[in-house]
């Protein structure tokens, strides 16, 4: 049974609850009350300053977040707390009202004294965030407050963010405000790149007007490349019309028309092929030859494929798994952990999905799903070590899905810390897993949404 000091610490953290969550509902009457109970007699400003979770978070960062600007307002003018304080990301009350879109909240901070070019610690400031979600309003007010439009985050600039999420109208305004049409991230990645990857044909015209170079590369990919396995026609038009380079290769030495006939689409090798030079080691060099030529090259590496050992196939650095019978009474009960953790991160309750998921691992351990969504609540908690684990678990166990590739390659980006693009070598190992599926096209879409703990989609559920 529980000693008295262990009972009082347990009150206590439960008061602590219900304090952090009073400050997320807005319920500023139970918050007081609380608050109220919890003052050791340091005065009720400082114990409510104090009171943090374990992420260095307080009832500040909790009621910006959810946009309880009341609470907002009871913290800062009756109690004076210190608008800028910053959590163990480095972000503060202003960055977290900022990245869930509550304007009136971000505005009100900024009224009693918010720092705008305050950064995380990963760079992104509350312009990012709102680029990144098109808050054109908050946007504008914070370029009005001098923010300044080229600051650089580990995932590049305000422009970078705003290409990266199609956010046509927030990437005019910053463009209206002089944001630099060709920053680079520390990968390479330019607002350009970031419109392409993201399918977005309005916000690539603005910035092809506003003078963004379309011959840049990152990782060997191209922008007519990744135009090219996203299969739009009219992206590849437009790059081609503003002097794209057909004949550009990849760091394996592929050039577009290929990379587009892998992907079966004959459209756009009939646009690419009369601009492409003759690529000599296809024998006839016709649309129909070339299409010809991809897939017979695909179907006899399958072929090889299936006459090696299943092994081969796994990647060099992932032991062979012996993995345990699965009873189907495992494998129900894994599914309905499965489906908490699908819940939890519906809700963004990463940590719990995270739980849920290992669960479910620990009762069925040979399904790659489980590996790979855990994964992805890694990545969402800026886990990035954890999330490769998970993603090269998923590879052993599924080393067909091209998704698996995906979430390898994410992980690695996020690595190298820079979260909107996924890493080139796994992206293209997928191709050449599958090169006619869509579901990798979707995954590589999802490529500027990998960093969901920056910015705030959520489509790469499996």
């Amino acid at each position: 049974m529980a000693g008295p000091d262990a009972s009082d610490a347990l009150a206590v953290r439960k008061k602590v609850q219900l304090f952090l969550n009073a400050a997320c509902t807005g319920s500023l009457d139970l918050l007081k009350k609380v608050a109220e109970k919890l003052d050791d007699g340091k005065g009720l400003a400082k114990t409510i300053a104090d009171i943090k979770d374990a992420n260095k978070r307080g009832a500040l960062h909790f009621a910006a977040r959810e946009g309880k600007t009341e609470v907002c307002k009871y913290l800062l003018e009756e109690l004076k707390l210190d608008v800028d304080t910053v959590d163990e990301d480095g972000e503060t009350p202003l960055i977290h009202a900022a990245r869930q879109g509550h304007t009136d909240t971000a505005k009100f901070l900024l009224e009693h004294g918010a720092d705008p070019s305050i950064a995380s610690n990963l760079g992104a400031t509350a312009l990012h965030h709102a680029a990144g979600i098109g808050d054109i309003e908050l946007l504008r007010h914070l370029i009005s407050k001098g923010v300044d439009v080229n600051s650089q985050s580990d995932a590049g600039t305000p422009l970078i963010w705003a290409a990266g999420h199609g956010q046509e109208e927030a990437l005019k305004a910053l463009l209206e405000h002089h944001a630099n049409p060709n920053a680079e991230t520390d990968d390479d990645i330019t607002p350009l790149l970031s419109a392409v990857a993201a399918g977005s044909l309005p916000c690539l015209e603005l910035l092809i007007q506003a003078g963004a170079k379309v011959n840049v590369s990152a990782g060997g990919a191209s922008p007519l490349h990744i135009a090219a396995d996203h299969g739009s026609v009219e992206i590849i038009k437009c790059l081609l019309k503003a002097g794209a380079d057909p004949d550009v290769t990849d760091e394996d030495g592929t050039k577009p028309i290929l990379v587009a006939a892998a992907r079966g689409n004959r459209e756009a090798v009939e646009i690419l092929f009369p601009l492409t030079s003759k690529i000599e080691s296809i024998p006839k060099w016709t649309v129909d030859g070339i299409l010809e030529y991809v897939h017979s090259e695909t179907s006899s590496r399958q072929q090889e494929d299936l006459k090696s050992p299943k092994e081969a196939n796994m990647p060099n650095d992932l032991p062979k798994q012996d993995l345990p019978q699965v009873t189907p009474e495992a494998k129900k009960k894994a599914a309905e952990a499965k489906s908490r953790g699908e819940e939890a991160f519906k809700r963004k309750d990463y940590d719990i999905a995270v739980d849920a998921y290992t669960q479910a691992i620990d009762l069925d351990p040979s399904d790659g799903t489980l590996y790979s969504n855990r994964s992805l609540c890694w990545l969402r908690l800026g886990q990035a070590e954890q999330a490769l684990i998970d993603a090269k678990a998923c590879r052993a166990l599924r080393p067909d899905w091209p998704k698996a590739c995906y979430r390898e390659g994410a992980a690695l980006r996020l690595l190298q810390a820079c979260p909107t693009f996924p890493h080139p070598n796994a992206f293209y190992e997928g191709v050449q897993l599958n090169p006619e599926s869509k579901e990798l096209v979707d995954a590589f879409r999802e490529a500027v949404e990998s960093g969901r703990k920056f910015h705030g989609t959520e489509k790469e559920k499996s």
